[in-house]
Order: C-alpha cells, then structure tokens, then sequence
C-alpha cells in the first residue's frame, strides 16, 4: 500500500479531495454516482426535487415492508422501511413528506391487519411507536398544514378499534393528547 493511501478514509478526506475538482469533473462524479444506484437517483431526485411525486420510490419501499406479499411468504421489514424515512430525510429534508412517510409506515401496516387479522405485539409497538413520531411531526408543522395529516392519523385510529395488543387504546391516547384542543 502507497503512503497515500488510507486504510479507512473519512468525509474529511473525500471533502478534500473533492475540493480540488473543477465543475466538469464535480459534475461527471455526480452522474457516476446517479448511475451507480437507484437509491442515488431516488436521493438526488428528491434533494432537487426533480419530480412531482419525488417520495413515491420512498412509499414503495414502507408499503414493501409493511404490507408484504403474503402469497410470496414475505416478511415485515420495520428497518428497512424506517431506513427509508430516514433517507427521505436527508434527501429531501420536507417536513410534510416525513410526516407523509411515517403516516404511511402506520397506515400500512393498519391495513394489513384490517386485510389479515391480528400479527403480534412487535408488529403493534412498532406501528405505535410510528404513530407517537407522525403525531409529533404533525404538531410540529404550521397550523393551517396539520389538518389533512390529522384526517389521516384519526382514521388509523378509528379503524383500529377491535384490534389487539393495546393498539387502539395506544392510538386513542397519542391523538386524543395531542390534538386534544383542536
């Protein structure tokens, strides 16, 4: 190994040496990495928001992992689904589409028991640990831009009366407390 070679470079490296490109060469690492991967296009996408629905691949991944395809045995993936809000995030930095993303996580999940009946109590604290997270992004947001999101988180909770776990009861308790005098 060269002695300018390091074992194990840092942000710090790469922002250095990036630092010393001209534009074109900025902009040709820039497409090689868009080509690299479709989670580089989703980003850059997003980042400069390039298209209209721009958290759509985002969706498709939480639905992915939250509504599985049963006749392909598939299973949940709670990380890989929060993994994408999270990405989303750095990507595109749109409170709304958080908020968006983590009522999506629940929503999923809420209809697959409606579809499929009960699961377990991991699948149900996850779906309320999402939910405690969504309520406290909506109330985050300005006022007049929390109504369609509250619509939304009202009818998970309406519909999750009967199912177990403390579900319901969960739900009722974070949106009757947030939103308590709204």
């Amino acid at each position: 190994m060269s002695k300018n070679k390091l074992k194990k470079p840092t942000w710090k490296n790469v922002k250095s040496k990036i630092s010393k490109l001209d534009n074109p060469e900025l902009i040709h690492l820039i497409q090689d990495l868009y080509n690299l991967s479709q989670d580089n296009k989703d980003f850059l996408n997003a980042r400069l928001s390039l298209m209209d629905n721009s958290i759509r691949p985002y969706k498709d991944i939480v639905k992915d992992c939250l509504y599985p395809d049963v006749m392909e045995n598939e299973d949940f993936e709670y990380d890989k689904a929060e993994k994408a809000i999270q990405r989303y995030k750095i990507a595109a930095g749109d409170t709304e589409g958080i908020a968006d993303l983590m009522i999506y996580f629940v929503e999923c999940g809420n209809q697959f028991t409606l579809d499929y009946g009960d699961i377990d109590e991991v699948f149900y604290d996850t779906l309320i640990e999402m939910y405690e997270k969504a309520v406290l992004k909506v109330i985050g947001l300005p006022q007049k831009k929390q109504n369609k999101f509250r619509e939304r988180l009202r009818a998970i909770m309406e519909s999750s009366d009967g199912i177990g776990w403390g579900y319901h009861d969960d739900l009722c308790h974070y949106y009757y407390e947030s939103f308590k005098d709204k």
